[in-house]
């Protein structure tokens, strides 16, 4: 990196896509085929691009295929897939092919629940707090659903409160676990705003400290099942 660079640029995101490229490209010297390259948006909308990720200033194109051969529960599917490796497509289509032969593919899915996790400290008396996270359950849920009336309107939202104690290196904390019905979606930002949304209310109820609050990657509610 040539000096008098930095990749320090305060509110980058707020700077329009063509700033933005602009930057990047004087930044790394890029040259002007570079920067047509990236500038390439293909079939995606650069607004809808923008509003997806942060800091967007281009797109990038991957071959869309079709895995043939699946029988899942008794049903024929064309299985898209959009990859860039070689001999993935090849090797899915096979091994459905093979078992074809003793009647498909069998698939069972669990409930599409995630979970919001909110870390608790500072509490002089945590399984007291553990308690009234639980008594006040309704009330968090309540909260929780009043801010996606979309996905409530699917038939999803939070649907249960949980808490246990952990022993931590600086002593105990409480652990609660907002659990949600994603329904479709991945779920991500549907949980981490009814996490962020419901902590005020939990630090009121238990008279700590929330710290984290995030979706958790422990997705061992929502399993799909194949054989």
């Amino acid at each position: 990196m040539a000096s008098g660079k930095t990749s320090r640029i305060p509110e980058f995101y707020k700077k329009p896509i063509e700033e933005r490229r602009r930057i990047v490209a004087e930044f790394a010297g890029l040259t002007e085929e570079e920067v047509k390259l990236i500038s390439n948006f293909g079939n995606l909308d650069p607004e809808i691009a923008d509003r997806m990720i942060e800091n967007v200033i281009g797109a990038m194109s991957y071959p869309l295929a079709v895995a043939t051969n699946f029988l899942i529960n008794g049903k024929e599917y064309l299985v898209p897939m959009v990859i860039e490796e070689a001999s993935v497509v090849a090797a899915a289509s096979n091994a459905a092919r093979l078992m074809r032969r003793d009647g498909g593919i069998k698939s069972r899915a669990t409930g599409p629940l995630m979970i919001g996790q909110l870390q608790v400290i500072g509490l002089k008396a945590p399984y007291y707090a553990r308690a009234l996270v639980l008594e006040h359950k309704d009330e968090i849920i309540q909260a929780a659903n009043e801010i996606d009336p979309v996905l409530i309107k699917v038939g999803g939202g939070a649907r249960d409160v949980e808490a246990r104690v952990v022993e931590g290196p600086k002593g105990p904390m409480l652990v609660v676990h907002l659990i949600v019905d994603v329904r479709d979606a991945m779920g991500a930002n549907a949980v981490n705003t009814m996490a962020e949304k419901v902590a005020p209310i939990v630090e009121r109820i238990t008279g700590g400290k929330v710290l984290l609050r995030i979706v958790s990657n422990l997705a061992d509610r929502r399993l799909v099942r194949s054989w």
